[in-house]
């Protein structure tokens, strides 16, 4: 871990050309080394932090590279969070350092983040900084589409100040005056509803303006009021910015002394913090200063100064990798939303396909159990004629047991008895049998009958058994249904219930009585007592 903290710390020192005259010194290294080597990511995050607030952008890039190395494949959301701040400030500083391609780069990636993690709160700052590399290379349109962005996700004062300056400044640029005083006057509107919110852009751009319209008095007095904002705020950047901005002012006013007095002043400060872009505008404007005395060799050299550092910052080759990453973006994002559209349009097709099975199945299920109501409703409406004609078989049975009680009886098996004596004692058990008020008795049993007859069990049996082709179960069961179908048919059945009937006839069950009666009948008592009341009607 150690060996790869070095190596970031060499790579930068060697990089940005500190070896000999940042306050990183590889000497003081190891100490380094060892302090961050103890460092959890949140503290990482702070010290970086701290350092870059402190303008100290050489160390605060070794800490947020770390940073970045260390969490960048973390899926932690909290981690992903302090991603988003390193890659933004890691940005800042490449963009302060005019490596436009490097910062823009970062600043995608951190964009990428914020859209798929969905957190909003740097969005629209990094939407602001992309407008800022666009308006570098005086790309406007696409500078303010950016800016444009930011201010609609922008929920902060501070950042909304300079959104709203960085839209005026774009149409300043741009030559639409009157658009650039509406947003510079917002931009102004809010800076002063806040107090705590810094000044110095929004008064700089109105100093613009005015220099645009020609209107030096007002330019010059907005940009010492700017000047004065960067100095009470610490604003190394904007202060050099300022003070080239007056330069160039001067310049245009003929008054050569104190143009070269602020470039001094300047470029001072440009050097020393290494704002490449200011240092450069400052040798074009000396450059000219320098022409206008007639000393072209010194405005060829200070030209010539101005076009090398020109071209490290805003060279064709850096714009169009630029371009390249914007492209690459753009595609993805609409590679993005086509893989939305078709999973959206997968899950609508699918919903229709599980609509149209759920109809299918829900219509066959209906027609089924249409089908299935159908067939019992035919069922029953066959089983209900068999029964009616079943009903009316038995009715004939009935009349014709009344009219003709059973004569013509098989001749049963050889037994004990003799025929004759069978034959007798099935004349004397018939007309028992005939008497209700016997067979309807709940006791009457065999054994009764036997005892009536003054004859034994086995030779009542026997004669029921051979005669009749029954038990005597069977043979009773007869007697009392068919008891049970006359008091059915003679009498007030609505005040019977099945149950009472069973128990006039000799059954102490309901369930018996219902199980013989359909034994025998071939339908249930409750059908019966129905088509009895049918037939009266």
């Amino acid at each position: 871990m150690k060996k790869i903290i070095s190596f970031y710390i060499a790579l930068l020192v060697f990089e940005y050309g500190y070896s000999q005259n940042s306050s990183l010194h590889l000497s003081e290294s190891n100490n380094l080394v060892f302090n961050i080597t103890d460092l959890s990511v949140q503290q990482l995050f702070d010290t970086g932090n701290y350092y870059f607030e402190k303008n100290s952008n050489d160390t605060a890039l070794v800490y947020y590279y770390l940073l970045i190395n260390t969490i960048s494949k973390s899926t932690d959301f909290e981690q992903q969070k302090r991603l988003i701040g390193t890659l933004s400030n890691t940005a800042a500083i490449y963009y302060y350092m005019c490596d436009y391609r490097s910062a823009y780069e970062l600043l995608i990636k951190a964009l990428c983040i914020c859209e798929k993690t969905h957190y909003e709160p740097l969005t629209s700052l990094i939407y602001s900084n992309i407008g800022n590399i666009f308006f570098r290379f005086e790309k406007y349109d696409i500078a303010k589409l950016y800016y444009a962005k930011a201010l609609n996700l922008c929920r902060n004062n501070t950042n909304k100040v300079v959104i709203l300056n960085n839209m005026g400044a774009s149409e300043v640029e741009s030559n639409h005056l009157d658009s650039a005083f509406f947003w510079l006057n917002k931009s102004l509107e809010v800076s002063k509803q806040h107090n705590n919110v810094n000044l110095y852009s929004p008064l700089n751009s109105m100093a613009s303006l005015y220099e645009k319209r020609e209107i030096y008095d007002s330019a010059l007095y907005y940009y010492r009021l700017s000047l004065s904002e960067t100095r009470k705020n610490n604003s190394i950047e904007m202060e050099a910015q300022n003070l080239s901005d007056f330069g160039k002012l001067f310049y245009k006013l003929n008054r050569i002394d104190s143009a070269l007095y602020y470039i001094d002043l300047s470029s001072d400060i440009a050097e020393k913090s290494k704002f490449i872009g200011i240092l450069a505008d400052n040798y074009l404007t000396l450059s000219k200063i320098e022409e206008s005395k007639g000393q072209t060799k010194n405005a060829f050299i200070h030209y010539k100064k101005f076009v090398l550092l020109r071209d490290s910052v805003l060279n064709t080759d850096k714009f169009n990798e630029i371009n390249q990453l914007q492209r690459l973006y753009e595609i993805s994002i609409t590679n993005q939303q086509i893989e939305e559209l078709i999973i959206e349009q997968q899950n609508k097709e699918r919903k229709i396909l599980l609509q149209r099975i759920v109809w299918v199945s829900s219509s066959t299920i209906l027609l089924l159990v249409s089908g299935l109501l159908l067939f019992v409703f035919l069922q029953k409406k066959r089983l209900n004629t068999a029964y009616k004609a079943l009903f009316e078989k038995n009715i004939e049975i009935i009349k014709l047991q009344e009219k003709s009680p059973e004569k013509d009886l098989e001749k049963y098996k050889k037994s004990a008895l003799s025929d004759i004596q069978q034959q007798e004692l099935l004349n004397k058990i018939l007309p028992f049998m005939e008497d209700s008020s016997i067979i309807c008795d709940m006791e009457f049993s065999l054994d009764k009958l036997a005892e009536l007859l003054q004859s034994n069990h086995t030779y009542v049996s026997q004669v029921i058994n051979t005669a009749l082709k029954k038990n005597f179960r069977s043979f009773l069961n007869s007697y009392r249904i068919r008891e049970a179908q006359r008091l059915f048919s003679d009498f007030d059945i609505s005040k019977y219930t099945i149950e009472s009937i069973a128990s006039q006839v000799g059954y102490k069950s309901a369930t018996t009585f219902r199980d013989a009666f359909k034994e025998i009948t071939g339908v249930s008592p409750n059908f019966y007592l129905k088509s009895v009341q049918e037939f009266k009607n």
